[in-house]
Order: C-alpha cells, then sequence, then structure tokens
C-alpha cells in the first residue's frame, strides 16, 4: 500500500493527498501534519517507515466536501485518489496486491463544481494571465456554469480587469513573476494584490498556437473568428486554461461556452481601489451585508444572484444596451400581478446552470437530474405568463421576447424525467432508489426478489431465535463475514448444540455463526440488490446522456430564467424603494435630481427621512469643490452619485426623483484613509498612489470623486497637492469629478478655473453647538467645526476646552491663512491644564515697520523651504495688518 501511496504521490507533489481506505479518505506524513492542523482534527500514528512513526489522519468518506471546503479556503490543493475496482478483483488476483487506486480529480480553488463548496449567489472563476508580442490576455471561466470570457490588457488596464474578474486562481507563466523582465515588471503592481491565489506554471503551456488548436478541437470548429477576433495573448490564456481543466479533472471536461470576447470600453472601468472604497460587493470589513450588491439584490434564484454581481462588477457603456435592460426592467415595474407571478415561480426553481456542469463532468447525482427535470418544468409556465397580453397593445420588450423565446420548449425530456425518476432523489447515484418503480419492469423484478429476500432473512431470525430457545438471537451483517448469526456467549452452548448451526467466530461478547440456508439466502439477495443497483446506474446514465445531447437549450432556458429573474427583481426594488428611471446616453451630462445614498437610506435607523441632494456636472460646471465640516455629508454625497451612476449603467432604476446621466467610461474613487502595511506603503503613499492612476488614466468621459486629498501630509504640502490636482483635472483630465476638501483656500480657484463650481455642506449653529443639515447648497464653506465634531465624539471635555481656547487665540492672532482656518485639525497630545484668561496682546506695531524689522532677523541661507515658506505667509500678512502683536 505505501508503494502505491508513494507512487500517486510522486505525480501530485503540491497537492494534500486524499488516500481512498474503505469508508475513509486518509493522508500520510506531512500531509497529515498539515491537514489535521488546518483541520482541527486528530493526528495519529500507523506504522513504520524508515525507523519513524507514520503521522496519519483521516476524514470520513461521506463527510469529504465539509472537510475539502475548509482546506480549500486555506488555500491549499487537494488530489483525490479514489478507489477504481472492485476490492474482489484484489483479492482475486492474490498474493500482496491491493486495490487499485487512482487520482480522479485535482481540486483547486478555482474547479470547484460541488453543491456544498460553492457560494450559490456568487461565481467562482478560474483565470489565466498570459503575454505575447508585449501585450496581455486574460481568460477566465467559472467551471461550475460552463461560462468561459477573455479579453485583452494592456498594463494600465490590468489591474481593473483582475478586480472585476476576481478570481479565485489565477494561473500564469512563471517569467510574469520575475520583475525583472520587461513583463514581469508591468504586470507586478496589478499581481501584488493577488498573490495569495496565483498558480505559476511552466511557459510551454502558454502557447498559443497550441491555444487555438485546443479551443478549435473543444469547440468543434475550423476557426475560432465566428468567436471574435482573439488576440495571441488571449489564445495563450484560454488554451492554458482548458489545459489546466483537463489536467485538474483528469481528461473530463466540463461543458464550456463557446468563448465571449470582451472589447476595450465596453464596459466601466473600475479599478481595485475604488470598488473597496464604494463598497461595491463587500464591505470595507469583507462583509457582504452593507455592500451595495446586498443592498440592491432582491433575486429569488442562485443564477440571478450571480448574473446581478456580474453585472454590478463590470456596468455597460453602449447606451443602447443600457436602455434595452432599463426597458426589461420597466416591463415589471409597471404589472405587478405579472412580477408577483413571475417571481413566485422563479423561487421553486432549482440551479440549472451547476446542475448540467455537474453532470457534464461525470460529477453529478440523481438530484442533478432532478433540478433539469423540475427547472425545465417552469419553463412552459413562464413562456406563457410573458406571451403577448392582448391588453398590452405594444407587447413586451425585445428584451423580455428575447427571454421568453430562450426559455425554450423541453416537454419530452421533462416527461422522461418526470417518469423516471422519484420525486425526491437522493444526491449519489451508487445509493441507488432513486429510479421510480414502474418505469423498468425488469429493475422492478429484481427490486421485488431482493426486498422479498431481506424479509426471508427477517423471518428466518425469528425461526432460529424459537427453535434454539435464545430470544436475543440475531441475524446481522458486515462486510467481512457477510450475513451471520450472532448470540451472546452466556447462550453460545444453546446455538452450538442446534442442528444446521456452523461455527464462524468467537469474540469477547459474542459468537457467530451460519448456516446453508443463509448462505443460500444471502447469495440470492446480494445477487438481487447488485443487479437492481446495476440498472439503476444504467438508467443514470441514459438519463444523464439524455440531458447532455440538450445541453445547449438547457442553457439557453438557464440563462433566459437569470435574466428574467434579474428583470423582476430590479424592478421590485424600484417599486419598494421608490426609484427612478434614469437616462443614460452619449451626452457628458451628469443630472441628478433628488439624489439619494442607496445603502445609507436603506440602513437609516427608527425610519429616518434621508436628504436628498441635486448634482448637476453640466460641462460649463464639472468640477464641483465641496467644503464643510466633518459628519455634514460630504463623503456621503460624493459615494452616492458614484453609485447612482453604477446602477443606472447596470440598467437599474435609481435612488433618484430623476437622473440623466452621460455614459462614464472609467469610475474612480479616493476616500478614505487606509495604509498598506504589507507593501511598506504609509496612508499618505497608498493616497498618492491612488491619485497617480486617477490623473493618468481618467478622460473626459470618465467620472471622478475625491475625498481630502492632501490630508495625509503637512498643511501647506496637502494644500499644494490638492491645488495641483485641481488644476490637473480641469485642464488635462477635463472630466467630471466631486472634491471635497477642507482645505477652504482652494475656492480662490473658482476665480481662475471657469469650470470649477463651489459647494458647500450646509449646518446650522445653534446655542453653543451646531445641526448638520446634509444639505449641498451653493457656496463655499469657511469654518470646519472640527471642535463641535470632537465634542459629539465624546473627547474628554478638558480636551475640547483646551481645543477650543487654542483655536481661538490661532484665530484670533491671525497665523497663516490656511493654518488659521485647519487649526481643528492640529492633533492634540494630552489634556491641558484648567483654562485661564488669555494675556492681553500688546498693541501691534505699524505693518510695514513690523515686517522691515522681522526680514531683517531672517537668515535666508540657514532656513529650511518649508521653514522660508512660512516666513513669506508672515510677511504677507504683517504688511497687510493683521500680524501677531
Amino acid at each position: 500500500m505505501l508503494a502505491q501511496y508513494f507512487e500517486v504521490k510522486r505525480a501530485h507533489p503540491g497537492s494534500l493527498l486524499f488516500y481512498r481506505m474503505g469508508d475513509f479518505y486518509e493522508l500520510f506524513f506531512d500531509d497529515a501534519v498539515r491537514a489535521a492542523a488546518a483541520l482541527d482534527i486528530a493526528l495519529t500514528r500507523r506504522g513504520r517507515h524508515a525507523g519513524d512513526d507514520i503521522p496519519m489522519c483521516g476524514v470520513p468518506f461521506h463527510a469529504a466536501d465539509a472537510y475539502l471546503a475548509r482546506l480549500i479556503r486555506k488555500g491549499f490543493r487537494v488530489a483525490i485518489c479514489d478507489q477504481v475496482e472492485d476490492p474482489a478483483e484484489a483479492r482475486r488476483r492474490g498474493g500482496k496486491s491491493v486495490v487499485r487506486r487512482a487520482v480522479t480529480r485535482v481540486v483547486t480553488p478555482g474547479t470547484l463544481v460541488e453543491e456544498a463548496l460553492l457560494d450559490p449567489a456568487g461565481h467562482n472563476y478560474l483565470a489565466a494571465l498570459a503575454e505575447a508580442r508585449g501585450e496581455f490576455g486574460l481568460a477566465w471561466a467559472d467551471v461550475s456554469t460552463g461560462a468561459l470570457h477573455a479579453q485583452p490588457c494592456d498594463s494600465g488596464g490590468l489591474g481593473a480587469a483582475l478586480a472585476r474578474v476576481a478570481p479565485s486562481e489565477l494561473l500564469l507563466p512563471e517569467r510574469l513573476l520575475d520583475a525583472g523582465r520587461p513583463a514581469g515588471a508591468r504586470a507586478a503592481g496589478a499581481l501584488e494584490d493577488w498573490r495569495p491565489v496565483l498558480a505559476p506554471l511552466p511557459p510551454g503551456r502558454f502557447d498559443s498556437a497550441n491555444g487555438a488548436r485546443r479551443l478549435r478541437a473543444l469547440f468543434g470548429v475550423a476557426a475560432l473568428e465566428g468567436f471574435g477576433g482573439f488576440s495571441r495573448a488571449e489564445l495563450a490564456a484560454a488554451g492554458a486554461l482548458v489545459d489546466y481543466l483537463e489536467l485538474t479533472q483528469k481528461g473530463r471536461l466540463p461543458r464550456l461556452s463557446p468563448p465571449r470576447r470582451w472589447t476595450a470600453g465596453g464596459a466601466v472601468e473600475i479599478d481595485a481601489a475604488t470598488r473597496a472604497n464604494l463598497e461595491l460587493t463587500r464591505t470595507l470589513s469583507g462583509e457582504r451585508r452593507g455592500s451595495l450588491l446586498d443592498t440592491i439584490d432582491r433575486t429569488v434564484t442562485g443564477a440571478g444572484a450571480r448574473l446581478l454581481a456580474s453585472r454590478l462588477a463590470a456596468p455597460l457603456t453602449d447606451p443602447a444596451a443600457i436602455a434595452g435592460r432599463l426597458d426589461e426592467a420597466a416591463h415589471f415595474v409597471g404589472d405587478e400581478p405579472l412580477r408577483a407571478d413571475i417571481r413566485a415561480a422563479l423561487r421553486r426553481a432549482p440551479d440549472l446552470e451547476r446542475a448540467l456542469s455537474r453532470l457534464s463532468l461525470e460529477r453529478g447525482g440523481p438530484r442533478d437530474l432532478a433540478a433539469v427535470r423540475d427547472g425545465l418544468g417552469l419553463t412552459g409556465g413562464l413562456r406563457d405568463r410573458l406571451a403577448l397580453d392582448g391588453a398590452a397593445i405594444a407587447g413586451p420588450p425585445e428584451g423580455v421576447r428575447e427571454i421568453r423565446d430562450d426559455l425554450g420548449y423541453h416537454g419530452p425530456l421533462v416527461d422522461l424525467l418526470a417518469r423516471a425518476l422519484v420525486d425526491a432523489p437522493g444526491p449519489l447515484a451508487r445509493d441507488g432508489g432513486f429510479a421510480r418503480a414502474g418505469h423498468s419492469p425488469e429493475l422492478d423484478r429484481q427490486r421485488a426478489l431482493r426486498d422479498e429476500s431481506r424479509r426471508l432473512i427477517a423471518a428466518l431470525q425469528r425461526r432460529y431465535a424459537e427453535r434454539t430457545g435464545i430470544p436475543s438471537l440475531k441475524i446481522r451483517h458486515n462486510n467481512v463475514l457477510g450475513y451471520f448469526v450472532e448470540t451472546t456467549s452466556v447462550h453460545a452452548d444453546k446455538a452450538m448444540a442446534a442442528e444446521g448451526f456452523i461455527h464462524r467466530q468467537t469474540m469477547a461478547s459474542a459468537v457467530r455463526f451460519t448456516t446453508v440456508e443463509l448462505g443460500e439466502l444471502e447469495r440470492d439477495l446480494s445477487q438481487a440488490a447488485d443487479k437492481a443497483l446495476a440498472l439503476e446506474l444504467a438508467l443514470f446514465a441514459e438519463l444523464a446522456a439524455a440531458v447532455l445531447e440538450e445541453a445547449g437549450a438547457i442553457g439557453r432556458a438557464a440563462s433566459a430564467m437569470a435574466r428574467l429573474d434579474v428583470a423582476a427583481a430590479l424592478a421590485e426594488l424600484a417599486v419598494e424603494r421608490r426609484y427612478a428611471r434614469p437616462v443614460v446616453d452619449d451626452s457628458l451630462a451628469f443630472e441628478i435630481e433628488g439624489g439619494r445614498h442607496p445603502v445609507v437610506e436603506a440602513l437609516a435607523e427608527d425610519g429616518a427621512a434621508f436628504v436628498a441632494n441635486d448634482c448637476d456636472l453640466a460641462p460649463e460646471r464639472r468640477l464641483w469643490l465641496v467644503t464643510g465640516p466633518n459628519m455634514a455629508g460630504k463623503s456621503t454625497f460624493l459615494r452616492q452619485n458614484a453609485l447612482i451612476a453604477l446602477l443606472a449603467q447596470i440598467g437599474s432604476y435609481v435612488p433618484a426623483e430623476a437622473a440623466r446621466i452621460g455614459a462614464v467610461d472609467r469610475l474612480f474613487s479616493r476616500v478614505g484613509a487606509a495604509d498598506d502595511l504589507a507593501r511598506g506603503r504609509s496612508t499618505f503613499m497608498v493616497e498618492m498612489v491612488e491619485t497617480a492612476a486617477i490623473l493618468n488614466q481618467a478622460t473626459g468621459r470618465s467620472l471622478v470623486i475625491l475625498d481630502e486629498i492632501g490630508r495625509g501630509t503637512a498643511t501647506f504640502d496637502g494644500l499644494s497637492i490638492a491645488w495641483a490636482t485641481l488644476e490637473h483635472l480641469h485642464e488635462a483630465n477635463r472630466c467630471r469629478t466631486l472634491f471635497a476638501t477642507h482645505y477652504h483656500e482652494l475656492t480662490a480657484l473658482s476665480d481662475t478655473l471657469p469650470a470649477l463650481a463651489c459647494r458647500a455642506a450646509r449646518v446650522r449653529e445653534w446655542k453653543d453647538g451646531i445641526v448638520f443639515l446634509h444639505e449641498i447648497a451653493p457656496g463655499a464653506a469657511d469654518r470646519s467645526y472640527g471642535v463641535h465634531v470632537a465634542r459629539l465624539a465624546g473627547l474628554p471635555p478638558a480636551v475640547v476646552a483646551r481645543a477650543g481656547e487654542v483655536l481661538a487665540r490661532l484665530e484670533a492672532g491671525g497665523k497663516t491663512g490656511a493654518a488659521g482656518r485647519l487649526a481643528d485639525d492640529l492633533p492634540l497630545f494630552g489634556a491641558a491644564p484648567p483654562s485661564r484668561p488669555p494675556r492681553a496682546a500688546p498693541a501691534p506695531d505699524p505693518g510695514p515697520a513690523r515686517a522691515a524689522a522681522r526680514l531683517a532677523e531672517l537668515e535666508p541661507d540657514a532656513m529650511a523651504p518649508r521653514e522660508a515658506l512660512e516666513a513669506l505667509y508672515e510677511l504677507r500678512d504683517l504688511l497687510a495688518g493683521e500680524g501677531e502683536g
């Protein structure tokens, strides 16, 4: 057995080896040590090898999926080594023969298909990245559904593409990890965030010519141009992906759809930082709850939830395609009975896509056949409900008509599966019991023989108990002895004396016997049970083949049901949350009337009304500079407009009274503050890297939201960077921008930048405090109210009082303009002593004289640049008569 184990292990050195032994998957040596620690199970010892005890652990065969899920989540690869012959065959070979075993699949994060290992509402993508002739190509597939995609990428767009796909496993040639090579250097930045899921492979697997041949053979075509004009890099990536699937699935390829090519500009480009900042699918804490996806998801099927997530990951840029999706949602917004009927039917729909994929991989079971039966059984009713209503003169929109057509007609297949399968079959074909009585006369006959033999054995037990006078006598079964008669040791003598009883085994507490009659019954039972199971397995194979013959039509029906679910769900959302239909066109408009933040509004406590705000980034005022105190709503306002644009471009109604948006090609966000310790980046460095990406990539059709640029460094440095950033966005990028800041000095740019408009978050001072109105209005704020916010946050009263005193002195003393107005952002390192009346300030000298005296004191050669700049501000204020006395 160990010789066989070592042979298999050598062929899969990078994987934990699940080695089937009876009813367990066993792990040995280092695999056992690592798995026991990861799974928190007992590590034992069994036998010796090379003079040492052999570490060993195991998991039950029937519960293996749960353990696999935990190992895959922790980054392990697992090779499944199953018994591929009947143990009886090994016994017939005699000698020291062991049961033949072979790896039947390698389980990796990107190749999961088991229901227990997958998130029903999320895709699980395996991706491959290749480089050819200086260009990158990205291919990705969801093995559980069969969707296959490819796109060309340049180094600048690679990070956004990976963020959109979010692969569970990313294949790439080993040379792309070498930053010393040109290709590796260009890919390094984009790959940094994906290192935990990288799977480097030999470069030979990424040959574009081999990839093209593999794809042609897979889809049975002479040329791939009918699917799109793929680059060499795309072909290399897609070919490597298919090759990897064939390798890990041991020759059983999943059913893959023909590759769909993504073209540049077809979807809104959103980089990883923006996706995280806007919390599109996960909050910053990593949870789905509280994200935009969680807030808008009203789907009732797993396939619909996955489609909605895919649309949110890649919003469209084509106004016509967006309008088509909006028409589909509008059809259900206006017809509540239709929407309710459709959603009620879809709630009963199983996951057709994933059931079909498991069957194609020969890892499906009777439950997957039943899923096909039940799913296709719904299509007729859905199709009829979507049929042209005489009351609807115009009829359903084109998209709904396409959905209706794609649902298709599946009566013969549904009838076959309904006749052949019981209502609720089990998950495993080898357990039998899934075939409906009456479908197969021969199967019914063998089942009757099997069941009759079982009844005869029960009757035989009663007869033996009466004959021997041993009421506790039992007929039992195990895999070694088969059927046997068992009595306790106390009654062993009675059984020994009984006619026809043949002694088989003596144990500490029991004695076991057999009889000729029992042996004959066992043979009949075994033969009948084996024949019945063989007939059921043959029936399963026939039904699976019938399903796979219709795989294309079934796939179209599954896709149609997912699209129908999303359209009805978005309509439900629009009615429930009072969303409005947006207009998306080719202009550069961005007009939002009464816009609301979808997540904040949904999470508002006690039914508090959300304060809606308008936003108009017309070309002549495309850059809004938003000032105001913390907690006044600036960040919420910025985010809500970005989210409204994304919702509009996935084809959803939006949280607003009205919206007209010129299609956005790229969305950029620089909000929040966080460091990146893994890469040795400070908060300010992260901020500058993200800002650089915006300034280098934003176009005139982009939407940019920037919150507090420059706050991570010294006041004057930060102000200077924010100033220059604003000018660049206005003059070079010329994109629609929302720019929030505490640097009130930036409002002066409205005099020189014609497309810059100043807006302020309104507050109202009331007695000794302030009231946040959460309104964005024309104008500029002149105070930050930081001390008030500190009081609301619960800073100790002594600290708040001292901060107020320092602020009053700075404002009264007239330090440099920026320092005075930003004093509430200065750090406090300890509680101040009790406040005392300030000393009376002496009368100031005449400005020019004081300036001259101060100038004479300066030693320019000994001053640092920052000291010189501060001295310059001081001299300016002295000349203006604002100097400190």
